[in-house]
């Protein structure tokens, strides 16, 4: 079992578009009837879906869902979950400074939710964090476990 760490910042506005972070179904819709506008415009935007969800950088609904994005997003691997863990704080405390609330930017908070992410981690589940930022901004951080992930057992590894 190992870890991947993934991190993502960006505008309050795109992290809301939730069609772009919830894969397509597995079912296109069918084709739609003559003159049919609706049935074209559903059809169209599960096409841009099914094509922008893979490719996106933006963290996706469910946790496990980022071993369905590219590799080049995963910014950490690691066999231990102290190590992911570790990662986890560091960015926590990277970007505690810009935290939109005061009571977010807490070091004692911050290392409880490292603490707690490394017992659950070594379990084998993942571990998801967000905070809105300043500006509006968000920031998602996730760890997720590899090697038989439970929520998507299987998903191969986007590293193997």
């Amino acid at each position: 079992m190992h870890h991947h760490g993934y991190l993502w910042t960006g505008p309050k506005e795109r992290f809301d578009n939730e069609a772009l972070r919830r894969p397509p179904h597995p079912e296109p819709p069918r084709p739609p009837a003559p003159n049919d506008s609706a049935g074209e415009r559903l059809l169209q935007r599960y096409r841009e879906v099914a094509a922008e969800f893979p490719a996106s950088d933006l963290p996706p609904l469910e946790t496990a869902y980022w071993l369905l994005k590219p590799r080049s997003l995963v910014r950490g691997t690691w066999d231990h979950a102290k190590e992911a863990a570790a990662w986890l704080g560091e960015r926590l405390a990277e970007h505690a400074h810009r935290f939109a609330y005061e009571h977010d930017r807490d070091t004692s908070s911050l290392r409880r939710l490292a603490d707690s992410a490394a017992e659950r981690l070594a379990t084998g589940a993942d571990v998801s964090y967000g905070f809105y930022l300043e500006r509006p901004a968000y920031l998602s951080l996730a760890v997720v476990t590899c090697s038989r992930n439970r929520s998507m057992p299987d998903q191969s590894c986007p590293l193997q």
